[in-house]
């Protein structure tokens, strides 16, 4: 699913003016996730998931084409885990 078809299903499911209005709320929405994640918090929504940054430790890989052992590096990584409540309605 688009960012364009989500935005349309969730002014369909939302009360918004417009779409335009819609898109600006989810935009809205996912810069403030973007920003709790970026000063290390975590956004928990209690019975249906979590999004949280974990480190991810530098280690050794191998180019599948070549066979040559690479160093990938360290980093951040976003990890969200379904909570109860979204996995039964999934499931």
């Amino acid at each position: 699913m688009t960012k364009k078809e989500f935005v349309k299903l969730f002014f369909e499911k939302g009360e918004f003016e417009s779409k335009a209005d819609a898109e600006r709320k989810l935009d809205a929405f996912l810069t403030t996730v973007e920003d709790v994640l970026n000063d290390g918090d975590e956004v928990n929504f209690i019975g249906w998931g979590k999004f949280e940054v974990a480190e991810r430790a530098a280690r050794l890989g191998r180019n599948p084409k070549t066979g040559e052992e690479i160093k990938i590096e360290a980093k951040k990584v976003v990890k969200f885990k379904a909570g109860k409540k979204l996995n039964d309605k999934v499931n």
